[in-house]
């Protein structure tokens, strides 16, 4: 930000009131910060923190009636925005600031065609006839690097991929050149090279625009690779904030501090060697096909997976990594039985379960458990925590009591208290729930688990938190353990192998030190090179690399 330049945008004591009912009296309190032209400003913390309140506060787009400014003052180019009236605000968005969104297929209109959607924008806020209007949208798809942004114009957004999906939203935003841009976790829900192109267009945007950008994260590795200045957000207030290199080389704050600590390294630790003799999981030649196609036209098969050729031992981690589309999720559903494989084995304690009906395939259920990615959908939410822990030994047989007892024995090893059986869902945090579900697939006393993304929605300290558990259960129970994740700072942690997947093939396997240090397929080096903050030593002091 050049010294002699005023704000973007000014946020000067803000303070925003919670309803009576809630855990405390602020969302946000006493908050104040700058964003400067050309200037990337980085607000982080966990959920909860008050970092998206903040930003929405500043777009009006918060909910008047739960959450209410009580003090404080935003500038935007010098005007106050807390005063304006909802028309004054709706003006101004789109013209002078803009926001995207986390999530691009709930932000954009399913039934209309994007190129129709950032028309729409401009027909709003500028005087431009139908044709000017076409022609800026095609200039903007293509400052955001979209390709064929003629043919893209026609389409609805469930026929984009999530990077172009994103990328629209950033076309959308940039349609009017506003001076703020604010975006709310762009990246989080993206694959490891979509995340670092969308970071680089949002860097380039910047340099050439002069554009002001308020970038909302949790990710230290976003922060590391984009941000000129840092703000460190908890329970509402900014404990810290300074230059990228001050606050990521020389953290202050126990919080900020804790933060980084938890940040994953690509390093692989030296793991102890597994026996091989013992293994617990195995599949040859898996494949799984999809047919599409009707009456009145010609199907299309996709290979989901392709003779995909896995070993698991007994207390061993297998990583399969890739990106979104890569067949990690599809091997994971055959492998547990959610959907039927096309051909190939999967020998489970030297049992072939591939082929087998349901009723031949029941008593090898509880020998493979997964845990999803959103503990609150595989929850039952009008049942207790304790129902649904139970409710899979009892249905093997397990009385209820000894059931029970197990739970209760469980509720301990995830580290939860045995009273909190009678609560439900709702009331417990996403880390809490995460841990719930792993003490549920664990009544099962499965020889294998599956770890299916189970992490990935997770603040970076409860992550570090419910990882430390998942290698625990590992090593106390003996388990074999096949953990999907696209993040390879995560699995460069638990993993003692690495099986990497692109288009339903398997690229590459092998120990996870040996994959990380000299990769030898293209896929693999590219994946590692795209990965955020790759070369920053987080918390050390040291300049943001």
């Amino acid at each position: 930000m050049n010294a002699s330049a005023h704000p973007v945008l000014t946020v000067r004591g803000l303070t925003v009131r919670l309803p009576d009912d809630a855990d405390r009296d602020f969302a946000v309190e006493d908050v104040s910060f700058d964003v400067g032209p050309g200037e990337i400003v980085c607000v982080v913390g966990e959920s909860g923190s008050g970092k998206s309140v903040t930003a929405h506060t500043v777009m009006g787009l918060i909910p008047r009636k739960d959450l209410t400014p009580v003090a404080g003052e935003i500038l935007l180019q010098g005007d106050e925005l807390l005063t304006k009236s909802e028309t004054e605000l709706r003006r101004l968005r789109g013209e002078r600031m803009a926001m995207i969104f986390q999530e691009p297929m709930t932000a954009l209109n399913p039934v209309m065609k994007v190129g129709e959607q950032i028309a729409e924008m401009l027909e709003i806020h500028s005087p431009m006839n139908a044709q000017a209007r076409n022609q800026r949208v095609l200039e903007v798809m293509k400052d955001v690097s979209l390709p064929e942004p003629e043919q893209l114009f026609h389409s609805f957004p469930h026929q984009l991929s999530g990077g172009q999906r994103q990328r629209i939203m950033i076309a959308m935003a940039l349609a009017l050149e506003p001076g703020l841009l604010i975006a709310d976790e762009p990246t989080t829900a993206l694959d490891v090279t979509t995340q670092a192109q969308i970071l680089e267009l949002i860097k380039d945007i910047q340099r050439r625009h002069g554009t002001g950008v308020m970038f909302i994260t949790h990710d230290f590795g976003v922060v590391a690779e984009i941000a000129d200045r840092v703000i460190v957000m908890q329970h509402g207030k900014v404990v810290e904030q300074g230059t990228a290199g001050e606050v990521i080389g020389k953290p202050q704050h126990p919080y900020t501090k804790m933060l980084m600590a938890s940040v994953p390294s690509l390093t692989p630790p030296v793991r102890e060697p597994v026996d091989r003799e013992r293994p617990a999981l195995s599949a040859r030649n898996l494949n799984k096909t999809y047919g599409s196609g009707g009456w009145f036209k010609r199907g299309r098969e996709v290979h989901a997976a392709q003779n995909v050729e896995l070993v698991v031992h007994r207390g061993e981690t297998l990583g399969v990594v890739g990106e979104s589309g890569s067949g990690k999720s599809t091997v994971a559903r055959c492998i547990v039985r959610l959907i039927d494989p096309t051909d190939g084995e999967i020998m489970i304690a030297g049992n072939n379960i591939a082929g087998l009906g349901e009723k031949a395939l029941r008593p090898y259920r509880r020998d493979v458990q997964i845990v999803f990615q959103d503990p609150y959908r595989s929850l039952n939410p009008r049942r207790t925590v304790g129902q649904s822990i139970v409710e899979g030994p009892m249905n093997f047989g397990l009385s209820k009591d000894d059931a029970l007892a197990r739970a209760r024995d469980l509720m301990n090893v995830v580290g939860l208290s045995p009273d909190a059986l009678e609560r439900f869902p709702h009331q417990f945090s996403g880390g809490q729930r995460q841990r719930i579900c792993i003490a549920r697939a664990l009544a099962m006393e499965p020889k294998v688990l599956i770890a299916d993304e189970a992490v990935s929605a997770l603040d970076v300290s409860v992550q570090a938190q419910v990882l430390e558990l998942l290698d625990d259960v590992r090593k106390r129970f003996d388990l074999a353990m096949l953990f999907i994740t696209h993040d390879l700072r995560v699995a460069a942690q638990v993993c003692d192998r690495i099986m990497v997947m692109q288009r339903g093939q398997v690229v590459e396997q092998g120990p996870t030190a040996q994959v990380y240090a000299s990769p030898s397929h293209d896929y693999t080096k590219s994946l590692l090179a795209a990965a955020p903050g790759r070369h920053t030593t987080f918390g050390a002091e040291s300049a943001v690399g």
